[in-house]
């Protein structure tokens, strides 16, 4: 079979031109020169899919079933043809009738499937398991109008639809369909699949399902909609506003209908394939990534006892086998606790059997922390994967250690075995080979392609960092870069950036942990020095790139500083030749895709212990841009392979950071009263100025938080902050100095490839094994 499907995609990439003008006259009665941007895009698309649809497929004895609620593919033309080993040649046909793939690239709209860090990395994941030749597919959820569609009114957030579903797309509807109960209620789901290729290996497949009754129209104004019509509402949004009852309820619906469909399929494959359900273990093994496909537990034990003759015993042993867990966060408000009377409403027929592993937990543990129903009725998702899964991961060194010696001690002490970790990764097809295609050229020609396929060989680079002539080409391209970025937010944004400036960049999901507020202070912190003659030795260029959740009122309020920031800032003409600020509206995959490339300071800059990893840095780092962190998540790892000359760490380390929350004695003010510096910047928050532009109310409780509450510590490491940054920035005129630094940066990211931590996911828990 794998001959058979070799020969027919060598034939059809011997024949790629002629395929090409065939779907040409066959959709739009058109020679492929006379075709526009878009039916180009939709030629290529199909061309595409088949050329796919006769790739091998990556199969085995045992398979992983990556469940989880997001997917932030990205597009997916332009990295499908590089796992292809078809871009060049795709281009040079398009070159050939007049047409850029460059530009066709843009026409595709990106897939609205995740929302940050955790289903970018879900992406990348499944990439590296294909081009490892791995079993294994993706599970997850048809959102059509993903999380939101970010867009700036009067300097504040407002969400509508984002649509991305098109007639032609990367989704291929199948005949399988389930039916899902809630109760009594029914609904009937429909699979679509999306093919993942492989860099120069097999297919696997991303399984995202739909339901059929689904009712766009629904969605009224912005994002609003009707939460309580779940045979109408269940896929048209990833996260629904969870501020009330009724959005908590869906989200659950949402959770049930994604493992009742998973735990479907897998057993229909365990049955087509005649596997004895009973040694489930030896053929699946089920990655639940974070907490929102917890209840594949609970639902696969009531499947088999229920309908597969096993008894209660018997079923726990065969899932408790069966299912890993990947812990992302060390945040405790983000390990979901469902209220046992909302899973009483919408999922009555696995109460029972939460009930049941509750009470096997109860009779062997008696410490509240590692009960699953706590005193309070509340089901902790979390607790049920570590006692009814065999293997438990953090995804970054210090964020295991964390999970093992503060917060999941307890069951660390229980389970020992059980834990590991996976430091995170991210594929280098996408966030070199593609986004940056001069940077990868240029190193292969330099150190040869082997990197591509073994991102360790990028160490090679390490021979030339005292080679000008490669030292100031790999700053040329970075210049290059940060040209076609400037070039494309004038078009976009309307905001004119400096590429001779040093490009600052903070893109990432909008959280008080994650301190954008902190750079904002910053910002004012300068931007007041500036007033006052101090003028940089070079312009600095400072961008923003967030989504803040709808119920996140804070979140909210920091990106309405930004854009006050921004339009202060930037229309100040004493100060906007040295500093530029940019909030870029609904940054998405494609945007980060041109910011990474042309970024010079990375900001990483997290409270100590509440990042788990982080995959950004990795991608920044990749690209040739510096490091500005604190030591938390994979920056500590970053740190450690770079070595200090090469990253600006700041703040208080991890352990200082718990300590004071264990003591509960940060107090905010205190700093604020202390600093001239920091009540400077804070005060400027609700000074005439920023409510001359802004809004009082925004301004004026985010100014509060600060001052009186300030949770994630921004102004603890402020000033640490302040001085890192500046002497950052004073470096960065050290041409030959910062050039090295940005070498041994892209020479030493080979460690942070996905396919390394695929390899040790499978090394370490699933034992996949490959019949290609």
């Amino acid at each position: 079979m794998a001959a058979q499907t070799n020969l027919q995609k060598d034939i059809l990439v011997l024949n790629l031109e002629e395929q090409l003008m065939e779907i040409a006259k066959e959709m739009y009665g058109k020679e492929l020169s006379a075709l526009t941007d878009q039916e180009t895009y939709y030629a290529v698309l199909i061309l595409t899919k088949r050329l796919m649809a006769v790739s091998d497929c990556n199969e085995g004895e045992k398979k992983v079933y990556y469940i989880s609620a997001e997917f932030l593919i990205g597009k997916l033309l332009s990295n499908n043809l590089i796992n292809l080993g078809v871009y060049d040649k795709m281009s040079d046909i398009l070159e050939k009738y007049g047409k850029k793939l460059s530009v066709i690239e843009e026409v595709e709209p990106e897939p609205s499937l995740g929302n940050g860090g955790l289903g970018r990395l879900a992406a990348c994941f499944l990439d590296s398991i294909a081009t490892l030749g791995l079993p294994g597919e993706g599970i997850g959820l048809n959102y059509h109008f993903g999380l939101f569609k970010q867009v700036f009114k009067d300097k504040l957030q407002t969400a509508e639809k984002n649509a991305w579903i098109e007639e032609n797309s990367w989704l291929t509807k199948t005949d399988i369909t389930y039916d899902v109960y809630f109760g009594k209620k029914k609904v009937t789901s429909r699979l679509y699949d999306i093919d993942v290729a492989g860099y120069d290996s097999g297919v696997n497949k991303l399984h995202l399902f739909d339901i059929e009754s689904l009712d766009e129209s629904l969605v009224k104004e912005g994002i609003q909609f009707d939460k309580e019509a779940i045979e109408k509402n269940l896929t048209l949004f990833l996260y629904p506003d969870d501020s009330d009852e009724a959005g908590n309820l869906l989200r659950i619906y949402q959770q049930y209908f994604m493992v009742s469909n998973a735990a479907q399929l897998i057993l229909a494959e365990m049955k087509e394939k005649k596997f004895d359900l009973r040694k489930m273990y030896d053929h699946a093994v089920i990655q639940i990534n974070d907490t929102h496909p917890t209840m594949i537990i609970p639902e696969l034990i009531r499947i088999l006892v229920e309908e597969k003759a096993f008894t209660i015993d018997e079923a726990i042993e065969v899932v408790r086998k069966t299912c890993a867990y990947t812990n992302h966060t060390i945040l405790a408000e983000a390990l979901e606790k469902w209220p046992l009377k909302y899973l009483e409403k919408v999922v009555p027929q696995l109460v029972p059997y939460i009930k049941e592993l509750d009470k096997r937990v109860a009779a062997k543990y008696k410490d509240e922390r590692v009960q699953i129903i706590d005193k309070d009725g509340r089901v902790h998702m979390a607790r049920i994967d570590i006692h009814y899964g065999f293997s438990v991961n953090g995804v970054a060194a210090i964020h295991t250690q964390i999970l093992e010696e503060t917060e999941l001690n307890a069951f660390y002490k229980i389970y020992p075995e059980k834990f590991n970790n996976k430091t995170n990764g991210i594929t280098f097809r996408r966030w070199l080979l593609s986004c940056n295609r001069e940077l990868a050229g240029f190193l292969a020609e330099t150190i040869g392609d082997g990197f591509k396929k073994d991102a360790d060989k990028l160490e090679k680079l390490l021979e030339f960092k005292d080679t000008p002539a490669v030292l100031d080409r790999i700053a040329e391209i970075k210049y290059d870069q940060k040209k076609k970025l400037a070039a494309y937010v004038k078009e976009n944004e309307g905001v004119t950036l400096n590429p001779d400036s040093v490009f600052d960049i903070q893109v990432k999901r909008l959280h008080e942990y994650k301190r954008q507020q902190m750079n904002a202070l910053y910002i004012i912190h300068k931007y007041l020095e500036i007033k006052k003659g101090k003028k940089p030795a070079r312009p600095m260029t400072f961008i923003f790139g967030a989504k803040a959740a709808p119920a996140y009122i804070i979140a909210q309020d920091i990106i309405h500083l930004i854009l006050v920031l921004q339009d202060i800032v930037n229309n100040d003409p004493d100060v906007s030749p040295y500093m530029t600020v940019l909030m870029v509206e609904n940054y998405n995959v494609s945007y980060a895709e041109r910011l990474i490339p042309a970024c010079d300071i990375s900001e990483q800059i997290s409270l100590a212990s509440k990042e788990a990893s982080g995959t950004g840095n990795m991608k920044f780092m990749l690209n040739g841009a510096v490091t500005l962190g604190t030591s938390d998540g994979a920056n500590v790892e970053i740190h450690e392979l770079v070595g200090d000359d090469n990253i600006y760490i700041f703040g208080k380390d991890s352990e200082t950071v718990i300590r004071h929350y264990e003591k509960a004695d940060y107090v905010s003010k205190d700093y604020y009263e202390k600093s001239p510096v920091i009540k400077e910047a804070v005060d400027f928050i609700v000074g005439k100025q920023a409510l001359a532009a802004g809004h009082k109310e925004n301004l004026t409780r985010l100014y509060n938080e600060l001052l009186n509450k300030d949770w994630f510590m921004t102004l603890l490491d402020l000033e640490d902050y302040i001085e890192t940054k500046d002497r950052m920035f004073a470096d960065y005129e050290d041409r030959a100095k910062w050039k090295k630094m940005m070498l041994v940066n892209i020479a030493k990211a080979g460690f942070f490839s996905s396919d390394r931590t695929i390899a040790e996911y499978n090394r370490d828990i699933w034992h996949l094994t490959k019949e290609r």
